[in-house]
């Protein structure tokens, strides 16, 4: 079992910088314009029935139109780990990037590329 030696030793170093990554991540979200630009260039008016839902967005993968509930924007070049006080500087520069670093992905195609990153290989159908 792990050391618990942060927040009066309530927290492993793991659980600490998985904390200290999703408050970045998840601040990324709602402030960051070129995430909010990067979306915007791939959408376009809604054609369908469903009166209530204006826009559609292109997967940049699969090329399909897909609602704003069912689109990813993700880095090209992934954030990485964050693990230690020495990989701080460089997940944020990679997290912070401008519009240009960044694509628009349907869950699946993201979950797919997320999979690739982490283990290097597709994802079996069974998990499709």
């Amino acid at each position: 079992m792990a050391e618990k030696t942060r927040n009066n030793g309530t927290m492993t170093e793991s659980q600490f910088w998985a904390g200290i990554r999703s408050a970045l991540r998840a601040k990324s979200r709602f402030w960051w314009k070129p995430i909010q630009i990067a979306k915007n260039k791939n959408k376009r008016p809604y054609k369908g029935n469903n009166k209530r839902q204006k826009w559609e967005y292109q997967c940049t993968e699969c090329k399909n139109w897909v609602d704003g509930k069912n689109i990813a924007v993700d880095h090209k070049i992934a954030a990485g780990s964050l693990k230690s006080a020495k990989d701080l500087e460089g997940f944020i520069e990679r997290l912070f990037c401008e519009a240009e670093g960044l694509t628009t992905l349907c869950k699946d195609c993201h979950k797919e590329k997320t999979y690739f990153e982490r283990y290097g290989k597709k994802r079996p159908k069974h998990l499709k």
